[in-house]
């Protein structure tokens, strides 16, 4: 079994007995952060060819990945981004496999080290589809973390189509799923919240 094979909330929640949370608005106090003038043309460029080629990778590649590459900017290069990185935990408990993308707080970019946000690209734009194996990796980086002696109290988690994001949020053994879906028309509040536990760190560490 692998993080692919959590298809669904009801799966990954009896595995791993966990208490769901649906109805919050969990961000409602992040503060917008503005994008640099290289993601605004980049986006201007771009997002009407990814939209119109309407695919998977090219949802992925021209919109997820610059906005993930604009946190490392944002914070000046401290974190690490894996795109596609085996991520192998606990093989028995099914938190095994390949990761969509990992941010770490970190700025070893050879391996992962702290990982505090998992990223997940929604199937066929189908964002409820993949909450369940986001679920599952957010868990594993929470494991992870204990292992390496640098637990964290919050792992997000998101799950992305490029043009729509949902933010989701691990305490403990409880799984928060913001009500709200943010658009790549919002970019400002994608940012903040991204930014929000990685400057929460590294703030810490400083």
């Amino acid at each position: 079994m692998s993080y692919s094979e959590f298809t669904n909330l009801s799966k990954v929640q009896s595995k791993f007995n966990l208490n769901l949370q649906e109805k919050l608005k969990l961000f409602t106090e992040i503060i917008p952060v503005t994008p640099s003038q290289y993601l605004v043309d980049t986006l201007e460029e771009y997002l009407p060819l990814a939209t119109a080629i309407n695919t998977e990778k090219s949802r992925s590649e021209v919109l997820i990945v610059q906005i993930l590459a604009e946190i490392r900017r944002q914070v000046n290069y401290q974190i690490s981004l894996f795109s596609g990185t085996e991520f192998n935990v606990d093989i028995n408990r099914g938190l095994s496999g390949y990761c969509d993308y990992l941010i770490s707080c970190s700025s070893e970019q050879y391996f992962i080290n702290v990982p505090v946000i998992t990223v997940v690209e929604a199937k066929n734009e189908n964002i409820k589809g993949g909450l369940g194996a986001c679920i599952a990796e957010m868990i594993a980086a929470q494991i992870f973390n204990e292992r390496e002696n640098h637990p964290i109290k919050t792992i997000y988690g998101v799950v992305s189509s490029g043009t729509t994001w949902k933010f989701l949020t691990l305490e403990n053994n409880t799984v928060s799923i913001d009500k709200i879906e943010y658009y790549i028309n919002q970019i400002e509040y994608i940012l903040g919240i991204l930014l929000t536990p990685i400057k929460d760190i590294l703030n810490t560490s400083n």
